[in-house]
C-alpha cells in the first residue's frame, strides 16, 4: 500500500450537499487557480440512493450535485469552463443537453458527452467539471 499523502499545493473540497464519494477519490480538488470536480451521479446527498425516475430526474440530481461540489470549493456556476457528460445511452442526449441548457442558462461551457458501457451505481448520467476561481 501506498504512503502518499495529498501535496500542499493540493486542497481537497467536501460537502454533505452532495453525495460522499463512494470510493477512493475526493468531491473536488483545488490546485492554483482551477477546481477539478469529480464526476457527480445522481444521488440524493441525505440518503445516498439514485433519485427515482428517469435521466430527466437523474440529470437534475447530478447537476445540483455539481453546483453544491462546485460552490463550495469556491466557483459558481459562471466560471465552469469545461464540462464532460457520460451517458448510459447516446439515445437520451436530447433530453440530458435540453436540462443542462436550462441549468447553465446563458453561460455555455466547454464540453464532451460521450456513451459508456456502463456508470456506477447503474445510473443512466454522471457529470464532472473544470472550473476557475478567478
Amino acid at each position: 500500500m501506498s504512503a502518499t499523502s495529498t501535496h500542499a499545493s493540493l486542497s481537497v473540497v467536501s460537502t454533505s450537499e452532495a453525495p460522499a464519494a463512494i470510493g477512493p477519490y475526493s468531491q473536488a480538488i483545488q490546485v492554483g487557480d482551477l477546481l477539478f470536480c469529480s464526476g457527480c451521479i445522481p444521488l440524493d446527498p441525505k440518503t445516498m440512493q439514485v433519485v427515482e425516475g428517469g435521466v430527466e430526474e437523474q440529470t437534475k440530481q447530478a447537476l445540483k450535485n455539481l453546483k453544491a461540489v462546485v460552490e463550495a470549493g469556491g466557483s459558481e456556476l459562471g466560471k465552469v469552463a469545461k464540462t464532460t457528460v457520460f451517458l448510459k445511452s447516446m439515445d437520451d442526449f436530447v433530453a440530458v443537453n435540453g436540462i443542462y441548457a436550462n441549468f447553465f442558462g446563458n453561460h455555455a461551457p466547454a464540453r464532451s458527452a460521450v456513451e459508456v458501457a456502463r456508470l456506477p451505481k447503474d445510473v443512466l448520467v454522471e457529470i464532472e467539471c473544470i472550473a476557475s476561481l478567478k
